[in-house]
């Protein structure tokens, strides 16, 4: 890893121009089967740069883009970046209530969305005084329709504008990126991240994956997730090398995938990579004995990975895999496990003390001794190596912060040796499939529904690892609702991702004596022979 990485901070821009320094015309990235060269990528982005420049973006600007991986997800960001102004990924599954608040929030001015998605932000745009621009990227798009007050642009038009570099001053201390957050007591909160925290995290990553100029690190992550800017964007800006950006993940095209790109890193979640391992035997998965086996991958990253997972990848594959590891959208990483340091079964590493103070507390904010549980609170040791604050949320930002440490909402224990040990969620969100859900959210929904009187959402246990979502429904009386019914209806109105597999109906739910669901008895209980389970009733739906 480059020596000027280390101490110094820098933003985007300043890696972007040292790769351009160092190896302009080498390849950086295929992007989902389209290869660029650093030279490449700054032309075009330059181009999107100028042309949202002529739409108004500037410092400070905030630009929402609702992209799969590809061309446009890319140009974008770096374009975004290049203007000083804020990049805003939305998840491409969000729609309605949930896709208007994080609109609204982040007060975005222009929304860049792919033409197959594009009827989910024109139906609540009349309803979110900042957009002014809706730039379309495909062919299929509704440029030129009329009825909405944002104008309508095609992604082709911006692509054609000059390609000089903007002439913009950006700091390292400059806001880069909001990545919004569940809410736990309230909506989805922004984490305004700075240029510098994008560094400080894929230096991490790449000191810990042992990360080096030959290395192809390849992901199906979506880009509108912290963890793929980092390992393939940002981490490639600094290590050198290149990236292989897949547009989805498939359980079937990952081994030839990996052979296609020459894989030598896989950059998976930890739930994916459980599919990978406990799939039918593939000709291309390293070690098949096969002529056409893979010779080219040696680590997979994916954390957690329960350790029979891991030791599949171990012993079946031959591969290293790196799953020791703790952080949160607001500070990452705080434990890891750097090369060459035994790791502990059931750990996350070892408390990255590099970049951050962690201690174990009480209720009380009392620090707790070695072994003992309690929640994980941390400071950080450098400037921006941790989130400036949520968006527009001074109160939630000093909520966070209680004492002057920011509290995690998780809790852990911390060994005489440094390990950190991740014990369970504080606070009240669920994690599946890499996503973070909030509950407070999802009732919120569903008490829009005009039959259902109460509701809880909460975690039951999943095989796959981290939650399936079960809600736990209250029906006004004289209902006559289904099971099925209430889950079709949420299929219209949750992201796909956050559609319960298990519904449940009942008289009332249990309430502490403030008034509120007690929702640990509901999740202890787990499923019940009352529990209507969508996947065994067959239901299914578009995963968009």
């Amino acid at each position: 890893m480059p020596d000027w990485v280390d101490e110094e901070q820098h933003t985007l821009l300043d890696l972007l121009e040292r790769r351009l320094a160092r190896d302009p015309d080498g390849p950086f990235l295929d992007c989902c089967g389209t290869p660029y060269t650093a030279a490449e990528l700054d032309r075009e982005s330059n181009r999107v740069a100028n042309a949202l420049a002529d739409l108004g973006v500037g410092h400070g600007s905030t630009v929402a883009t609702i992209l799969d991986n590809g061309a446009a997800a890319v140009l974008s960001w770096f374009a975004i970046h290049k203007l000083g102004a804020i990049s805003v990924p939305v998840n491409t599954a969000l729609k309605g209530p949930l896709l208007r608040h994080q609109l609204t929030d982040a007060d975005t001015a222009v929304v860049i969305v792919q033409d197959d998605l594009a009827e989910r932000p024109l139906e609540i745009l009349d309803s979110i005084d900042s957009v002014r621009h809706l730039v379309v990227v495909g062919d299929h798009g509704p440029v030129g329709r009329a009825g909405t007050r944002a104008k309508i642009h095609a992604w082709a038009d911006l692509t054609g504008a000059d390609d000089r570099r903007p002439d913009v001053l950006v700091r390292p201390a400059d806001l880069g990126t909001i990545v919004y957050t569940g809410g736990t007591t309230g909506p989805s909160k922004g984490c305004a991240l700075s240029h510098n925290y994008h560094l400080s995290i894929a230096r991490q990553i790449i000191s810990s994956w042992g990360r080096t100029p030959e290395d192809v690190v390849w992901s199906p992550l979506p880009l509108f997730h912290f963890n793929a800017i980092s390992c393939m964007l940002t981490g490639t800006l600094i290590s050198g090398g290149r990236a292989a950006l897949s547009r989805r993940f498939s359980v079937s095209g990952f081994w030839p995938e990996i052979n296609r790109t020459g894989a030598t890193i896989a950059s998976l979640l930890g739930s994916l990579a459980v599919l990978v391992a406990k799939a039918d035997d593939h000709p291309q998965a390293k070690g098949s004995g096969r002529s056409e086996a893979n010779t080219t991958l040696r680590l997979l990253t994916g954390a957690p990975l329960p350790p029979e997972i891991d030791q599949i990848y171990r012993e079946r594959f031959g591969l290293t895999t790196f799953s020791n590891a703790y952080g949160t959208t607001e500070a990452s990483l705080i434990s890891w496990l750097p090369p060459g340091l035994p790791g502990k079964p059931g750990s996350a590493g070892i408390v990255n003390s590099e970049a951050f103070i962690v201690k174990i507390f009480d209720d009380d904010d009392r620090e707790l001794p070695a072994g003992a549980e309690g929640e994980i609170v941390c400071r950080p040791r450098k400037p921006h190596v941790m989130y400036e604050g949520y968006w527009r949320r001074p109160e939630a930002t000093v909520g966070a912060w209680r004492n002057l440490w920011f509290h995690t909402g998780d809790i852990g224990r911390i060994d005489s040796d440094g390990y950190l040990f991740f014990v369970d969620r504080k606070a009240d969100y669920m994690r599946r499939r890499g996503e973070n859900i909030s509950s407070w959210e999802l009732e919120k929904v569903f008490h829009e529904h005009p039959d259902v009187r109460d509701v809880c959402v909460h975690a039951v246990a999943s095989e796959v690892g981290e939650d399936d979502v079960k809600a736990t429904v209250v029906l006004r009386e004289g209902a006559s609702l289904s099971e099925e019914t209430l889950c079709r209806w949420a299929i219209e109105q949750l992201p796909y991702y956050a559609v319960p597999r298990y519904f449940e109906f009942r008289d009332e739910l249990p309430l502490s004596r403030t008034g509120r669901a007690t929702k640990h008895l509901l999740k202890d209980a787990g499923i019940t022979p009352a529990t209507w389970d969508r996947e065994a009733a067959g239901v299914t739906f578009e995963r968009r």
